[in-house]
């Protein structure tokens, strides 16, 4: 189950990483194709403040996946409701005082992003402060958009997400062409269509967040300064790996500038275009990593976590894989849709293959690095980040560009990767003791983590016949851990009858994918049972409720199961109900 759920929620995740760096290549293309050098300069001037909003998004959307992540696994749904209430108010604040501030003092912010000042032989100072004021109309559902994505997420709407990222791309093209070809609005177009398409994206999410079975609730009174504290600490990784990488841009810029002047400098500039939309794929996997390793880490579950170690390095070697390839084979091209020089072209062909290498080891360190924050190794994501994207790749720049001139520039993507990677299996293999590659050593859990293996068992159904096999299963193992047999025979009759009403009930004719998960273990002199399924939702607390006051002899197998226990909880994550039962 946790393998297709990966699969599931890896294609929006990658499309939502994708959409904001194809929106500003197409950007770039247009605005140089069709506005001229001066609008291509202004483009070039505004982008920092872009990144600047879209950093402080990434950094919203990280600590949500965290935060949300432990509260959802823990089935704290007052946790999930104040971390949905807190990102929503420190999204809109933020954006909405920046959007202020900027359309208030945009002749000063133009002036300190290079722009100049304003005067008849100055025309790059308007272009600037036209993209501006209609870029930054668009930044409150920008960031608001950004913070959508782990939400739409964990509630199980990945349709929803891709179709959202979808419009997104496909408006901010027909917005710029409607700009270029009839509106003739120049950079104030460009931002304009920018804008429009992020709110054409949150319109279409934001639909989720109104409807009666939303999972998130609006909790202002919820909202606390220890929440909102733990929600920024949970993104400083992603604020670390943002900063260091505009170190190493501005450094490798220097070096490069030293070792093949202008030229160099703008294959660099290519090759970091292509790069950020190649990294999109690895990104994908890492984010869909972190949310997973956040819910099982706090739900306890060590083999689901040794089965999402597993499933991360798979994709991220495969997909990156296939990518290395791809990118090896269309190098000319996709230099030729940048450069017309023949001499400039060569050069950035080659370094462009060589970064190619580096794609592969970068997916596997960024999902480690993301798995590692979600499952509390925070000191350790941070130090991978400034080891990844700026200590290392520096590091060799400098050494090799002594040596092999811009040719080790481009080798240093590889050898900073590569060394990091390096950095990681020690660590790993110090905590562990040995050397040894396996998902449980690169798991990094506690020595304490959950429960030992012996005292729980774990069990799929697909069937009815398999679910009376699975409670058979669960008298045995309640025997073997001291229970009495009528006490065995009753838990085996909860599993049997909560699993007998999923199949019967929660199956789609539709769908030959669906199970149920069962997980029964000992934990402080507690048997709890943990159902999870990917079916039809169904809370069956919430659905007692609705029908207390029903005939006692309806619904008898779900209320008599309630009776036996002491303690039951269910949560929606993910688009799986997750059912939890404390005998």
């Amino acid at each position: 189950m946790i393998r297709k759920l990966f699969k599931q929620m890896l294609v929006p995740q990658i499309l939502s990483a994708m959409t904001v760096m194809l929106c500003m290549l197409v950007d770039s293309m247009m605005i140089s194709r069709f506005l001229g050098v001066d609008s291509m300069t202004a483009y070039g001037l505004a982008n920092p403040v872009l990144l600047i909003f879209a950093a402080y998004g990434a950094m919203l959307s990280a600590g949500i996946q965290v935060m949300c992540g432990k509260t959802m696994g823990a089935g704290d749904k007052e946790g999930t409701n104040a971390c949905f209430s807190a990102s929503v108010v420190l999204a809109l604040t933020v954006s909405l005082a920046g959007m202020v501030l900027i359309l208030l003092l945009v002749n000063p912010v133009c002036t300190l992003l290079g722009g100049g000042r304003p005067g008849p032989d100055n025309p790059v100072f308007y272009l600037t402060r036209d993209y501006l004021r209609g870029f930054i109309i668009g930044a409150p559902a920008f960031i608001v958009a950004q913070i959508m994505v782990p939400f739409l997420q964990i509630s199980g709407n990945r349709m929803r997400l891709a179709l959202a990222v979808v419009l997104m791309t496909v408006g901010d093209i027909a917005f710029d062409l409607l700009n270029v070809f009839v509106f003739h609005g120049g950079t104030l177009g460009m931002g304009l269509a920018s804008s429009f398409s992020y709110y054409l994206a949150l319109i279409v999410g934001l639909a989720y967040f109104f409807r009666k079975d939303c999972l998130f609730k609006l909790r202002l009174k919820a909202i606390r300064r220890k929440v909102c504290g733990e929600l920024l600490k949970y993104g400083v990784p992603t604020i670390i790996n943002s900063l260091a990488m505009v170190v190493l841009v501005f450094t490798l810029n220097k070096i490069l500038l030293g070792a093949g002047g202008n030229r160099a400098v703008a294959a660099y500039s290519v090759i970091s275009t292509v790069g950020n939309i190649c990294y999109c794929f690895g990104s994908g996997v890492a984010s869909v990593a972190l949310l997973l390793a956040a819910i099982f880490y706090s739900d306890e579950d060590r083999s689901a976590i040794y089965t999402l170690v597993r499933t991360q390095t798979y994709y991220a070697v495969v997909l990156d894989a296939a990518l290395v390839v791809a990118v090896l084979l269309l190098a000319p091209a996709l230099v030729s849709l940048f450069l017309t020089d023949p001499a400039a072209r060569t050069v950035t062909i080659q370094g462009l293959r060589l970064f190619s290498f580096s794609l592969l080891p970068c997916s596997l360190n960024t999902t480690f690095k993301n798995y590692y924050q979600g499952v509390d190794h925070v000191r350790f994501t941070e130090a991978i980040s400034l080891l990844q994207n700026v200590t290392f790749p520096v590091l060799v720049a400098v050494v090799l560009s002594r040596f092999l001139g811009t040719t080790g520039v481009w080798l240093s993507f590889l050898g900073g990767e590569l060394l990091t990677m390096i950095v990681i299996c020690a660590v790993v293999w110090k905590k562990n003791g040995k050397a040894r590659v396996s998902a449980e050593a690169f798991a990094l859990l506690p020595r304490l983590f959950g429960v030992k293996t012996e005292d729980m068992i774990e069990m799929t159904v697909h069937s009815q016949a398999e679910a009376e096999g699975a409670s058979l299963q669960a008298a045995e193992f309640c025997k073997a851990h001291g229970e009495s047999p009528r006490n065995s025979m009753l838990i085996s009759l909860c599993v049997e009858e909560m699993v007998n009403n999923i199949v019967a009930h929660g199956f789609r004719k539709d769908r030959k994918d669906q199970s149920v998960d069962i997980r029964i273990l000992v934990k402080d002199g507690n048997r709890i049972i943990r159902i999870r399924d990917n079916c039809v939702n169904f809370d069956p607390l919430e659905y007692l409720k609705l029908h207390e006051n029903d005939d006692p002899m309806a619904h008898i197998g779900i209320r008599m199961v309630m009776k036996m226990v002491k303690d039951a909880n269910y949560v929606n994550s993910l688009g799986l109900n997750n059912l939890t039962l404390v005998m």
